[in-house]
């Protein structure tokens, strides 16, 4: 489980034992992270369909590796979970929405909110506070759109949305770079990798450490790896330089 998976239907898998076994050891707030093209735009029907269908594979992978534990799935408004509530009628999870009147029943064992956005954060936090009273109630985020860009939000918003994501353990992250991707997968440590020169759309294992990485590690990481040139390109080479890591590491989780 600490090796870069497969293909992404088994990092979706991953995803869910990770999960799975952060909540076997106690653990009550899980964010699962996967930041590859094909969750993060989706500006059209057909993205969003793939999006729903890789969440039903982490939901149901969630539930057979914690022995059948009663879920909930919460979407992001309420057309999506009636949708999804009638083509999946075979789903042994609950449905709801971030504002329903009442998301969260009394017998619900495992809550997970399916790609909740920043301008439902004060409905997420409203569920998030209710699941910590008696009895606690594991919560877990898959792929949160918590981060808006942040125009026009004051700086007691971002410091109140920090400190509410301090609160929950990253159990599955993969996140392409220009230049390598970083990863975690519970219980394993977080790992960064960089491109094979030798092998190409192949990784290297850099570095493992105990926290996530921040920006000023990867720069050390990755600064003997760059040359001189590469440091003044402009803000459009950087993007074509993102796009093509996504590319890559798609390449390599495909095969």
């Amino acid at each position: 489980m600490s090796c870069l998976p497969s293909n992404l239907e088994g990092a979706v898998q991953q995803s869910g034992q990770a999960t799975a076994d952060f909540v076997s050891s106690g653990g009550m707030r899980a964010i699962v992270e996967l930041l590859i093209p094909q969750l993060q735009f989706l500006d059209d029907e057909g993205a969003q369909a793939e999006l729903w269908e890789l969440s039903r594979i982490f939901l149901d992978t969630l539930i057979e590796e914690t022995g059948g534990q009663r879920v909930k799935a919460v979407f992001p408004d309420a057309g999506a979970a009636a949708l999804l509530k009638y083509q999946w009628k075979d789903a042994t999870f609950g449905f709801s929405s971030l504002g329903d009147r009442k998301p969260v029943d009394a017998e619900d064992e495992i809550i997970v909110m399916v790609v909740p956005d920043y301008q439902m954060l004060e409905y997420v936090q409203r569920i998030a506070s209710d699941l910590s009273d008696d009895p606690p109630r594991p919560l877990i985020m898959w792929n949160p759109r918590l981060v808006s860009e942040d125009v026009g939000v004051g700086i007691n918003v971002r410091r109140l949305r920090r400190n509410f994501l301090s609160t929950f353990t990253f159990v599955y992250s993969m996140r392409p770079l220009p230049t390598g991707a970083v990863f975690r997968c519970y219980p394993g440590l977080w790992k960064v990798f960089y491109d094979d020169k030798e092998r190409p759309n192949r990784y290297l294992l850099a570095k493992e450490q105990i926290s996530r990485p921040d920006a000023e590690e990867l720069e050390i990481i990755f600064g003997g790896l760059e040359d001189e040139g590469e440091k003044g390109t402009s803000l459009f080479d950087q993007a074509a330089g993102i796009f093509s890591s996504l590319n890559r590491f798609m390449k390599v989780i495909s095969r």
